[in-house]
């Protein structure tokens, strides 16, 4: 299935009646990513109060958080509560919390690790994959005008094109639309192309 995440990482922080809090979100695959990412932080900040994390992975529907000390229900749920709103997955975030002296009270810390979260998503880039064919299309070049019309129909994302003695177009073609997509190619062309398409792969189209 198509999935949304992030590109590589982000931070953003802000300061809640003298606490402060840093939100930090990864792009992770695995456990051991998101550990590994998670242990990372907390070397980082060794001295703060808490450092509080949720993480979500497609491998085998994985989903983990903890309060790392603050009250049951304030704060690892809360982040973890954004990544699903969000939409996100093959994620990890990590809030690390500075204690300022003055106490937040139960809703205070609920609102402030999940603002830590949006933050830190809202400051990452996101990564649409999508379930793809990469293709590649050898035509001449009194039919490259047709197909470079079809191409948008068909939500294709080009990678490249090759102006020799024939047009090579190399593009990626979401699964779900490339047998209608390859009927087309073939109808307007006559036939008069060559298509060679490769494995399934996921593939970023937000790009």
């Amino acid at each position: 299935m198509d999935y949304t995440t992030v590109k590589g990482e982000a931070e953003a922080s802000f300061i809640e009646k003298k606490s402060e809090f840093i939100g930090y979100i990864r792009h992770t695959e695995t456990p051991e990513e998101a550990i590994a990412f998670i242990d990372e932080i907390r070397a980082q900040h060794r001295k703060a109060t808490h450092n509080v994390y949720a993480y979500i992975l497609r491998a085998d529907n994985t989903s983990r958080y903890s309060d790392d000390g603050e009250p049951q229900g304030t704060a690892g749920v809360p982040v973890l509560e954004v990544l699903r709103k969000e939409g996100l997955t093959d994620i990890c975030c990590v809030v690390t919390r500075y204690f300022g002296g003055i106490l937040l009270g139960g809703g205070g810390l609920v609102r402030a690790y999940s603002h830590s979260a949006k933050i830190a998503v809202d400051a990452a880039a996101r990564a649409e994959m999508r379930s793809c064919f990469p293709v590649s299309i050898k035509c001449s070049y009194d039919l490259y005008g047709k197909i470079s019309y079809i191409l948008p129909e068909f939500q294709t994302k080009i990678i490249g094109t090759d102006f020799g003695a024939d047009v090579n177009i190399d593009l990626l073609v979401q699964t779900g639309l490339y047998d209608s997509f390859e009927k087309k190619l073939i109808d307007t062309s006559n036939g008069r192309i060559e298509l060679c398409k490769g494995d399934e792969e996921f593939r970023n189209f937000a790009e």
